[in-house]
Parts: structure tokens; C-alpha cells; sequence
């Protein structure tokens, strides 16, 4: 076992990433007290001061970064994301305003607009003068965003688009800046032309005017006071035959002529819709790295009170013991630490991957296709985690965790809408599972006919062996009376990669069996496919946890220093096997793991826990963040104080001759006359 330190400074560097400077830049800004929340401040005192905290990243010129030269921009895309995901830090709020602004609805305008509208609205935009919402979700039809009923109807007598809103389920809802501050928007709707719809294109659309007021034939609502992110004036949109000029059409992906005829350079109207809303990946992508932050800021608060506060006198007459020293705390902290760094990991592939696409360095459709699909699998996981994390965290804290000025409950309510907006988690789940039930069909028709009986052979035989417990019983052989042999297969990291790609491709194999049974009858297929749902989802959650183990295990290639890496090989192992030990009961159900296998897995993951507890302050301590971001009091060292203090006064008591004599003693003294 290492007894070293790890090399705080170079692993802190390396989770930095490839945008270090940027992210250090942005941490800096997060840490300064005029842009952070304050939580004394109601619903509408906070919505003015993110407004104002706008402004400054307008002044400071940190906003621009995504955007083209031309208008002040530095093209770079990854960057541009990074800067925004250390703004939760700061506040949340501000984070998903920013995002709303520059992200969406100033990306809406760069993405899907051409030349034109770049210069028209994109400066306006960038700086602030056009607070813009994104409207594109309804209250009817949620993530389900091709089936939206808002319509642009194009009337080719006035050369105009009439943007109506039919009945009330169709209204536009939870739309940053739409309660108030917006003075436009990006509007996603049916667009129709010569009694032809061709499909959800995007529109701005001015909504109010310079003193604040809806203009002629658009209404709305605030939504109020929500569970959290109050510093953002979400709101409800919707329109009685608003007219805009066919130019306020968003064409880079269709366009219509005067005389209304329709054109685009994609063909397919599905292929057309996807790559329009792929364009805006970049808020799911930002999700994940905002909420795998906010997870590590919840970490470093818990593990440095653990590592200060004291609780019974468990293996000392006179001192009480660490929580962090009690296996159960380490439990509870140290498995979500492992998961954050494999989750930190994780992103800084998906923000590479999102850089290379936007920039065109690698923008082929299958590259947007495996960017879309990485996002979904990433920000579904790193969201729920949060929560988790954060919860956890909290309780782990006890009654001063629950306190506001130590961040848990606020951060909580703050993030608990990621995990539902820009994508449902569960949908977006799903959406990863039918793309592993493609490329799982894609594999059969690339083979021919000598080849498909041979994998399908060999998948009856794998199956047969699963099933039966034949290998379970090979592995009990194997490690009988002797549990260092189970343990050494849990940590053959070909082992765990097998473990997790097994479970993937059974899944999907399995749910790709059923529905081929239902042939091709619409109604048994979609029947077939709603009965395996869950399935499909189990089998894309775990393909997320593949990509984090993936992550991790190319990230360890990159650390030089032997002590760190030791360490990060541990908490590699302690997230992926946690990942296993979560689905235990299925590895049993489907003899992938024997029983006496499956028995000293926990016991495992305990040593491996012990051996990571020493460095536990130093693995949250190159997170990075300073008192100024973390802004709890329970991190700031006076816990250690508190327990300095109160030891330095029991051992000054128990010198002098003060101190009371206790009643256990006294009975001890009597039972030892009385048997004299």
C-alpha cells in the first residue's frame, strides 16, 4: 500500500483539462462576491441582480468566445463551454441564464441562421441589447419536440410568416427570459408553405418592446417562483397570428422563396430535423460539466468536514474518532468520488468531441450522430449523480449540512431541474438504446450468411453457458478457499471492462430478440418495444458507465507520477466495481458471477476504500476550489478549531484537579473491592 502523497498540483492540472487557462480564468470571475448568489435575496431581487451579473460578462468580454471573429469571437467552441460550466460556482442561475442567452438563443441565431442573420441580430445579441428566450418546449408536447403545434404559416401576398399558437397546450413554457428580461426570441414551430408542412423550423421572433411590453398578438405568463434557479425569469410564450418577414426564417437548413416554394440542402425531413436540433447539443454538453462540478464542490465540503469533525470515542478513552476514519462514512463519500472523477473524466472527451465537431475540424454525420448520442448517455448520468451526490453529502454532514449558508440544500434545488430539462433523462436514455439497438442491427446485415450462423452459434453457446451457471460453477472452482483469487478478478481491469460490455450487449441482444419476434406489425412492434423499455434503458445507463470507465482508464495512462497513479487505479476500481456491485443481483441472475464471487466483491470494495481514505483531502483538494467558491463554513477549517479546542480543554481538565470523577470509575473501583 502507498504510503506517499499524491501529487496534488499535477492531478489538479490534469482535471483541468485542455482548458485549463480558460477555466482557471472563469473560476477566478466565479470566486469574486459581486457575481455569486445571495441568498438573503427574494425571487425578484435575484432575477435583477443575474441580469446585472450579465452585464459584467458583457464588460469583461466573457461571452464572446463562441462566436465568430468577425464579431469579436474566437471560434472556439469547447472553450466557450468550459467557461460557462465554472460559473456554477458562482450561481447556478447565472450559469443557465448565460447559457440561455449566448448559448441558446444567440447559438439559435448562429447555428441555424446564415450570413444575414449573423449580422442583423447576432451582435445585439452578444452584448446584451436583446435579451432573447429559446422557444421551443410546450406544455404539451415536452421533449417530444418534432410534435410541436405552434405553426408558421407562410402567406406568399405579403411575403410573411404568421406564427400562431392553436390552442393552450401549445403555449411555449419554461423559457429563460421569457417572464420578463426578453425582448425576442428563437421560435420553434410547424413550418407550412403551399398547404405543405415541412417540418419544426426556427424563427425569431420579436415578443416585447422598449419599455417592456408585449407587442401586438403575443401573451404570456411568468412562471413564479420555482423549486430553484429563481435568478432566471422562466416564463410561458404564445402567439395569435404574429407576422414576421419570411426573412426572420432561421434557413441555413431550409429556406422558402417569395413565391413560397420550399428548398433545402438536406433532403430527408427526419435527417433535416435532427441536424437542426443537433446544432444545439452544447446545453446538454454544458449540463454535464455543470453538474459534475457542482458534484465536486459538494465532495470537497463533505470530505474536509469528515476529515475534521469527531464523533465518539470508538478506539480512544480521551479522543474522539474522524468520521472519515468510520468505514460506513467512507461508504458513503468515497464511491461518489470515485464516480465524479470518472465523470469529470468523461467530459473532457465530450467537450473535446463537441469542439471538433462545431469547429469542423471532424463534422461528418456520423460525428454529429456520435457526439449526440455521447451527450445523451453523459448528462443523463452526471445529473442524477449530482443529486445524489449532493443529497448524500448533505446527509453525511448531519444538521450542519442542512443549513443554508453551507450550500447542500441550496445547490440541490438549484440542480434538481437538470435532470429534466434540455433532454429528459430518461428519454435521452432511451434515445442512446435505440442507437445500440442500430449499430447492434448493423452488425447482422454487415455479415454474410457463413459468418451470422457462426456469431449466432456462438451467442446461443454464451447464452446456454450464462444461463445454466456453468461458468459460475468454473469460477467457484477456481477461487475455492481462497478469496484473494475473486478479489484479483475484480481487479483484472479486462475483467471489469468484460462485466460491463456483457451486461450492454446482453441487454440489447435481448430486447433486439423480442422485438424481432413481433415482426413487422406496427402495433405488436411498438407494443414489443414498450414492454422492453426498461430494458433498453438499463442497457443504456450502463453504456454511460462504460464510457466513464473508458475515460478513466485513458486518463490513468496520462498520470507520470507512480503514487498518483496507484491511487487513481484504486478509485478507478472502486467506481466501476460499485457500477457492478449495483446490478449484482442480475451478474447472479445471468451466471455471469458466482456466488462466492459475487460475496467478496463488497468486502473488496471495503479494503480498496481504506486504502484510499489517507488520501482522500488531497483527491478533493485537486478539484481546485477555494473557500471562495465552496462558501461553506463547515470547509473552512473551524470544525478542525472547534475540536482543537474542545480536546485542548478535556486534557487541561483531566490534568488538573477539577475534573469530576466519573460514575463508571467509581463503579469500577467497587466491583474490584468487592471481589478483593
Amino acid at each position: 500500500m502507498s504510503t506517499n502523497r499524491i501529487d496534488v498540483a499535477a492531478l489538479g492540472q490534469q482535471l483541468l483539462g485542455d482548458y485549463a487557462e480558460i477555466r482557471t480564468a472563469s473560476r477566478a470571475r466565479a470566486a469574486r462576491p459581486e457575481l455569486q448568489r445571495d441568498p438573503a435575496l427574494g425571487m425578484d431581487e435575484h432575477r435583477e441582480r443575474v441580469l446585472e451579473q450579465l452585464k459584467i460578462l458583457v464588460e469583461e468580454q466573457a461571452v464572446q468566445r463562441a462566436f465568430p471573429k468577425t464579431y469579436g469571437g474566437h471560434d472556439d467552441h469547447g472553450g466557450s463551454l468550459a467557461a460557462f460550466e465554472e460559473l456554477v460556482a458562482a450561481d447556478p442561475s447565472l450559469q443557465i441564464k448565460a447559457g440561455v442567452q449566448w448559448g441558446l438563443f444567440a447559438g439559435a441565431i448562429l447555428h441555424l441562421g446564415t450570413e444575414e442573420h449573423h449580422a442583423k441580430w447576432l451582435p445585439d445579441a452578444m452584448d446584451l441589447t436583446v435579451p432573447g428566450a429559446f422557444a421551443m418546449t410546450e406544455i404539451g408536447h415536452g421533449s417530444d419536440v418534432a410534435a410541436v403545434a405552434t405553426t408558421a404559416t407562410y402567406d406568399k401576398d405579403t411575403e410573411e410568416f404568421v406564427i400562431h399558437t392553436p390552442f393552450r397546450a401549445a403555449w411555449k413554457e419554461f423559457l429563460g427570459n421569457a417572464g420578463l428580461h426578453g425582448t425576442a426570441a428563437t421560435v420553434f414551430a410547424q413550418l407550412i408553405t403551399n398547404g405543405v408542412n415541412h417540418g419544426v423550423h426556427c424563427f425569431y421572433v420579436p415578443i416585447r418592446d422598449e419599455n417592456g411590453q408585449f407587442l401586438p398578438g403575443v401573451g404570456g405568463e411568468d412562471d413564479g417562483l420555482k423549486g430553484g434557479l429563481n435568478g432566471i425569469d422562466n416564463g410561458r410564450l404564445h402567439f395569435d397570428h404574429v407576422r414576421v418577414p419570411r426573412t426572420n426564417l432561421l434557413n441555413r437548413y431550409g429556406d422558402v422563396a417569395a413565391d413560397g416554394s420550399y428548398s433545402s440542402p438536406i433532403a430527408s425531413p427526419g435527417r433535416r430535423f435532427f441536424t437542426m436540433l443537433g446544432t444545439l447539443v452544447q446545453g446538454r454538453v454544458s449540463l454535464d460539466g455543470a453538474a459534475t462540478n457542482a458534484s465536486k464542490i459538494a465532495l470537497q465540503i463533505a470530505v474536509s468536514y469528515a476529515n475534521q469533525r469527531r464523533q465518539f470515542t470508538s478506539v480512544s478513552e480521551t479522543e474522539e474518532t474522524t468520521l472519515l476514519d468510520y468505514q460506513r462514512h467512507q461508504r458513503r463519500l468515497l464511491p461518489r468520488l470515485a464516480r465524479t472523477y470518472a465523470a469529470s473524466f468523461a467530459h473532457d472527451g465530450l467537450l473535446e468531441k463537441f469542439d471538433a465537431v462545431f469547429s469542423g475540424r471532424a463534422d461528418s454525420d456520423d460525428d454529429r450522430q456520435d457526439l449526440e448520442t455521447l451527450a445523451a448517455a453523459l448528462k443523463p448520468l452526471s445529473t442524477w449523480d449530482a443529486l445524489d451526490t449532493l443529497q448524500e453529502s448533505r446527509e453525511a454532514c448531519g444538521g450542519s449540512g442542512f443549513i443554508a449558508k453551507n450550500r447542500f440544500t441550496q445547490l440541490y434545488q438549484d440542480l434538481d431541474v437538470y435532470v429534466t430539462f434540455e433532454g429528459d433523462n430518461n428519454v435521452l436514455l432511451q434515445l442512446v438504446g435505440k442507437r445500440l439497438l442500430t449499430d447492434y442491427a448493423s452488425g447482422f446485415r454487415k455479415l454474410d450468411t457463413g459468418a451470422m450462423a457462426m456469431y449466432v452459434a456462438k451467442q446461443v453457446g454464451t447464452a446456454a453457458l450464462h444461463r445454466s451457471g456453468l461458468r459460475s460453477v468454473v469460477q467457484s472452482v477456481v477461487d475455492v478457499s481462497d478469496e484473494r483469487k475473486s478479489a484479483n478478478y475484480f481487479k483484472d481491469s479486462q475483467n471489469q471492462r468484460e462485466l460491463l460490455t456483457g451486461r450492454i450487449n446482453a441487454l440489447v441482444a435481448e430486447v433486439a430478440g423480442n422485438l424481432r419476434a413481433a415482426g413487422k406489425d406496427k402495433v405488436k412492434t411498438a407494443q414489443a418495444f414498450n414492454e422492453n423499455q426498461d430494458t433498453l434503458i438499463a442497457a443504456a445507463r450502463t453504456h454511460g458507465e462504460l464510457l466513464r470507465f473508458e475515460a478513466f482508464t485513458e486518463a490513468l495512462e496520462r498520470v507520470s507520477d507512480e503514487t498518483t497513479r496507484e491511487v487513481l487505479t484504486w478509485l478507478r476500481d472502486v467506481f466501476v466495481l460499485c457500477v457492478i456491485e449495483q446490478d449484482l443481483g442480475w451478474y447472479l441472475a445471468n451466471g455471469w458471477l458466482s456466488m462466492q464471487r459475487a460475496r467478496t466483491l463488497p468486502e473488496y470494495i471495503n479494503r480498496l476504500l481504506a486504502r484510499l481514505r489517507p488520501h482522500a483531502q488531497d483527491l478533493v483538494d485537486a478539484f481546485g476550489y477555494t473557500q471562495d467558491h465552496l462558501r461553506a463554513d463547515i470547509s473552512s477549517g473551524i470544525e478542525a478549531e472547534r475540536q482543537e479546542e474542545a480536546m485542548a480543554y478535556f486534557a487541561a481538565l483531566r490534568a488538573s484537579d477539577q475534573a469530576p470523577i466519573s460514575e463508571k470509575s467509581l463503579l469500577k473501583k467497587t466491583k474490584a473491592a468487592a471481589t478483593a
